[in-house]
């Protein structure tokens, strides 16, 4: 639905151009979306019957200030001629009521299931009903700092070579990361009770491309043979903790 070319300011104002109702949407979210640097957009749910369809999308939108804004799309040709339309809303709930309220024949005709060529002979008169229904994940829980897609993913990809622990994240992690528009450093601090003296430990948390979010722990020391500075990655913070503390009551 969008050009991987145009820039964030063009992707907004085709999508507000795009929209009936984009007008409605609160000043607030018109001055936020002034400050979009990037953009993602994934595909909710689709409903198609009887030649009509209606499509929901989610667009994310990573903001300057590191936050991130959300915004629901409602696509369908339920109108007299068929035409395409566009509805523009802030809230799940918006999205799915606006849907619902579409004359649509497949909310009251009897749903089926995709029949085999065996059953295909069979079956009634009765249109076939296809529906997709697709997972989100929330909105993001954090502010991101750094927000280019090539940097976040090269961080990523930096991070786990750099790691020298042999049960480091595996591919299906590194494979996650290549879709990272954004991410975070912070230092964790350690457990009141707990030594880590010698130690430190880093989450990186990476904004993905559909949405999701995923933490890394580095742990940083020189507890090392020749006492070189040695990274080592872990996928959970109770896992890279539990190797601050083995080691640091061991010094």
């Amino acid at each position: 639905m969008s050009v991987p070319n145009e820039t964030p300011q063009e992707q907004v104002d085709q999508l507000l151009g795009r929209a009936l109702n984009s007008f409605e949407l609160p000043d607030e979210t018109m001055a936020r979306l002034e400050t979009a640097l990037a953009h993602d957009v994934a595909l909710h749910s689709a409903q198609h019957s009887a030649g009509l369809y209606r499509e929901t999308y989610r667009h994310t939108w990573l903001l300057g200030d590191g936050s991130a804004l959300v915004l629901w799309e409602l696509v369908h040709n339920a109108t007299v001629r068929r035409e395409q339309q566009h509805e523009l809303y802030t809230e799940a709930e918006e999205v799915h009521t606006a849907a619902g309220r579409l004359p649509f024949p497949a909310d009251h005709a009897p749903r089926h299931d995709v029949m085999s060529g065996e059953d295909a002979g069979h079956g009634g008169a009765e249109p076939l009903l296809l529906e997709t229904v697709l997972l989100v994940a929330p909105a993001p829980r954090r502010a991101y700092a750094h927000f280019a897609h090539e940097d976040s993913a090269d961080h990523g990809r930096r991070l786990l070579r750099r790691a020298e622990n042999a049960d480091r994240p595996g591919e299906d992690i590194a494979r996650l990361l290549r879709t990272a528009v954004a991410h975070q450093i912070t230092q964790a601090f350690g457990r009141p009770g707990r030594t880590d003296s010698g130690f430190t430990l880093y989450e990186h948390a990476f904004l993905l491309a559909d949405g999701q979010e995923l933490s890394l722990w580095e742990v940083e020391h020189t507890d090392s043979p020749d006492g070189r500075h040695v990274c080592e990655v872990y996928g959970e913070e109770g896992q890279a903790r539990g190797v601050m503390e083995g080691r640091g009551a061991s010094l």
